[in-house]
């Protein structure tokens, strides 16, 4: 069964997709198989990139154009924060599926009028989150789950990069609230740090948190400088109530993070056991067990994917194979085809997450716990 995908915002994320589909074929017993049939994007440049993708009929600067297409069944859109609202509300009333970009919505208020308007709607909308998809974010999922880990003592989930600390670093989007949001990393990287914590129900009920700014101005990229206003760290130290008993949950979020690139990581403590996996080490699971002697031990993973692949088990998955994984968890659930295997973030997860966004600005702004 083929469904014809169209991508508004063909930047690096549109690119990337687009690869993954034309890798298609190295997953096993896929009964779905994306087609991509339409782009929109505002740069000439990055539309002429996809004439080289066969399938692509429609390349279009205005994105209207791409949802009067008829054939368009599903929408991709990857474009700055400010713009989600507008188009995801377009997408859903002409009619279309959509796999939305993170976070989804500029802010807890736009959020919530998505989410209103895939009620009123009734289309199938996840938000785009692929880091679970890893073979380590999905064992610490199953071991979280399972009960082995006896009362759960703490949570930490985060991610983690260092590229903001170099000054010389010009600015963009995500850099000025106005288009990235007043939470600004808690908007860029917050589902990471969220979606494994609450597909496990551990909503924080309340928080306290502490962010912190960069630098105030970087260069434009015109020769001059550009004001950049902002939060690049995020600490959000928050009470779960999980097993009957209020859990420490630590959610972290930095763009200054001395020596990191790109690192998600979840660790999960409990009296019986425990889970840890970064990025930083990425065939690496390290699992806790609690006897006479207590010691952790590093279990060293291969291509074990939820969604099975033609490639051999003594490789290593990347980033290119968990952004596959998600658009094939999309589009079997989409189809009724999940069958209990992991699915990508939920409208209702996203909206939690811009709850905790919300609190943790006002936390952060007036020195208090906020009540979630």
């Amino acid at each position: 069964m083929n469904v014809n995908i169209g991508i508004i915002g063909g930047g690096l994320m549109g690119r990337e997709i687009t690869s993954a589909f034309a890798r298609w074929c190295a997953l096993v017993d896929m009964p779905v198989t994306p087609v991509l049939k339409a782009v929109a994007d505002l740069n000439p440049e990055v539309l002429s990139w996809f004439e080289k993708i066969p399938s692509v009929t429609q390349r279009v600067s205005d994105y209207h154009e791409l949802l009067a297409n008829p054939e368009i069944e599903v929408v991709y859109v990857a474009v700055p924060h400010h713009l989600h609202e507008e188009i995801y509300v377009n997408v859903l009333r002409a009619g279309k599926d959509l796999l939305a970009e993170k976070p989804f919505g500029i802010d807890l208020k736009a959020a919530e009028r998505i989410c209103e308007v895939i009620e009123e709607t009734g289309r199938f909308v996840r938000c785009s989150s692929e880091m679970p998809f890893l073979p380590g974010g999905q064992r610490a999922f199953e071991v979280a789950r399972s009960g082995k880990l006896g009362r759960v003592l703490e949570v930490v989930s985060g991610f983690h990069h260092a590229s903001d600390l170099d000054p010389t670093k010009a600015a963009n989007w995500k850099r000025i609230s106005k288009t990235c949001g007043e939470g600004g990393v808690l908007n860029d990287l917050g589902m990471h740090a969220c979606h494994l914590p609450l597909r496990l129900g551990w909503e924080p009920k309340r928080i306290f948190a502490q962010l912190q700014k960069g630098y105030p101005e970087r260069p434009d990229g015109r020769g001059g400088k550009a004001e950049c206003d902002t939060w690049d760290n995020a600490l959000v130290h928050g009470w779960s109530e999980i097993g009957g008993e209020d859990v420490p949950v630590r959610l972290e979020m930095k763009r200054l993070q001395p020596g990191a690139t790109n690192t998600w990581f979840i660790e999960i403590l409990g009296t019986e056991g425990g889970v840890r996996y970064s990025t930083a080490d990425t065939k690496g699971l390290w699992l806790f067990e609690r006897g006479k002697e207590q010691f952790w031990k590093r279990s060293e993973l291969g291509f074990e994917t939820a969604f099975k692949t033609v490639t051999g088990g003594i490789f290593e998955v990347g980033f290119a194979d968990v952004i596959q994984q998600m658009w094939a968890s999309y589009l079997l659930e989409r189809a009724g085809l999940l069958d209990g295997r992991f699915g990508c973030a939920k409208p209702e997860e996203a909206l939690a997450s811009h709850r905790i966004f919300a609190g943790a600005l006002d936390s952060h702004e007036n020195s208090k716990v906020v009540e979630l």
